[in-house]
């Protein structure tokens, strides 16, 4: 019983040693410029990830604005088609009229699915959008903690 607690003893004065040597060997000013060194890399990868964010934002907002552009497209030719029919129908052709009909249906068709792309992006967009602001204030307040650090140094 005596030899773990001699054991124990010299094993607590072993640790108390130790750690007395690294709270020595611990230098605020290196600390500080090694907190700097991790902020600072810690700004650039999440300048990196806005980035990335943004880029994915502007491609997302470039699909919707080609689905509107689409659908737009689609709208005007389903309208000249229709007229187009109406134009024959009148002089009298019908099987051609009845052609431009169905090609009138189709693009209405075009039209409906390029409004339903651009209606489900809209949601996404608009979160990506808020994702992209918090992303900025939290960089701002990185930032913001970075200069504070290199004022403390």
């Amino acid at each position: 019983m005596t030899k773990q607690s001699i054991f124990g003893r010299i094993s607590t004065l072993v640790k108390a040693n130790v750690n007395a040597l690294i709270d020595s060997a611990e230098d605020p000013q290196k600390m500080i410029d090694q907190l700097v060194r991790d902020y600072t890399n810690n700004v650039a990868d999440a300048e990196s990830a806005i980035a990335e964010t943004i880029g994915n934002l502007r491609l997302l907002e470039r699909d919707h604005q080609e689905d509107v552009q689409s659908a737009a497209e689609w709208g005007n030719k389903a309208l000249a088609a229709s007229r187009k029919a109406d134009e024959l129908r009148g002089a009298g052709n019908i099987p051609d009229a009845d052609k431009f009909d169905n090609l009138a249906k189709v693009a209405l068709q075009r039209q409906i699915s390029s409004e339903q792309e651009a209606r489900t992006a809209e949601p996404q967009i608009a979160a990506q959008t808020e994702i992209v602001d918090k992303l900025k204030t939290g960089l701002n307040g990185m930032k913001d903690k970075l200069v504070e650090l290199k004022n403390k140094r």
